[in-house]
């Protein structure tokens, strides 16, 4: 009996003294892990902005897929909010500040427990290269938060492996979401050519992108410093493709709203193009589907009874800039494939540009 009063007392001491080492943890904590993405910083953060998007890569959902998930009426930017009841009872989070493609500040709170903070920050560390990083914080921790930390080795060793998770599976969604394309062919149109500015080359098929690169900017650089008004998005016009040679020709043009005299001694020079029928051709999302489209436009015109026009014109259009919209699967290129004229007209006829 006595050694039993012995045993209860060194229990007893033992709860106070863990009791009184959870007291003195720190009250506060902050976990803290960033992932570099192949992506425009704006890409991840529109999708992080938006509550929609979470359930596609939450590492807590996955771990849990039976969570009930119940978005607020308004889930994006300053005010969004969305709440969840999973094995470890309920939980909500709101987002209350934000910086355009910058930065991401939340609260996330677990029952009725003190909220905690999520901050994120997308550093962009090249066009199509962002670092984003993933914090939590929390101050005034209740003794029983604590405790569990202390049982589980720590805030960090909870929390961090989440975040490395949930950030693993944003990239992927990410990536994913940036090779969604779509190919229509619109029919038969008319393109109503007008004056352009160009300049011309000569190359290899591989070299061609580099080239396009180099010469577009500089006929742009030219409209814009001598004030010449432009009559719509600028395209390529494709001279001559060789693919058993590996040789094309082409010229990098913007449309202009009227004839424009260029110097003698520059490269950039003036044109004009007849007004043309087409197959129109539209492509929805990354430049390097633009083989494809080609295939599919080049492949329609004779499977729906088209000739080719001899030495017509074969444009590449470029309605989005990829500065002003870095999301590959939201750029919009136009193909137009000129064909023979004809005074009849088919179902597949269009009449508008």
């Amino acid at each position: 009996m006595k050694f039993f009063k012995y045993f209860l007392f060194l229990c007893l001491i033992a709860c106070i003294a863990l009791a009184i080492y959870i007291a003195v943890q720190p009250n506060s904590f902050k976990v803290s892990r960033e992932h570099v993405m192949e992506t425009p910083a704006s890409v991840a953060y529109n999708n992080v902005v938006d509550f929609q998007n979470w359930e596609a890569w939450s590492p807590w959902i996955e771990k849990d897929p039976n969570t009930s998930i119940t978005l607020g009426e308004n889930t994006l930017g300053v005010g969004g909010n969305y709440s969840w009841t999973d094995s470890q009872g309920k939980g909500s989070m709101k987002t209350k500040e934000v910086i355009e493609n910058n930065e991401i500040d939340q609260e996330i709170q677990f029952d009725n427990y003190q909220p905690s903070n999520l901050n994120w920050k997308f550093e962009a560390l090249e066009p199509a290269k962002t670092k984003v990083t993933w914090t939590m914080t929390a101050e005034k921790l209740p003794f029983m938060f604590k405790a569990y930390a202390l049982a589980n080795g720590g805030f960090d060793a909870m929390i961090g492996p989440d975040f490395e998770r949930g950030l693993v599976k944003l990239d992927s969604v990410l990536q994913e979401s940036m090779k969604v394309y779509n190919i229509k062919v619109n029919g038969v149109t008319q393109h109503s050519g007008g004056f352009y500015l160009y300049n011309t080359t000569s190359c290899k098929i591989s070299e061609m992108e580099n080239k396009m690169q180099e010469m577009l900017p500089k006929v742009l650089e030219y409209a814009k410093s001598n004030n010449i008004a432009l009559a719509g998005a600028p395209y390529i016009n494709y001279l001559k493709w060789d693919e058993a040679n590996n040789a094309t020709i082409f010229s990098c043009c913007v449309p202009t709203t009227a004839q424009v005299i260029t110097a003698d001694d520059s490269d950039i020079l003036t044109g004009y193009m007849d007004a043309f029928r087409a197959v129109e051709t539209t492509l929805t999302g990354d430049y390097n589907n633009l083989k494809e489209a080609w295939d599919i436009a080049m492949k329609y015109v004779p499977e729906h009874g088209y000739e080719f026009k001899e030495n017509g014109p074969m444009l590449e259009t470029y309605l989005t800039d990829p500065i002003q919209t870095p999301n590959p699967a939201d750029w919009i290129t136009k193909i137009y494939i000129a064909i023979k004229d004809d005074n009849s007209t088919t179902p597949q006829e269009t009449t508008s540009l």
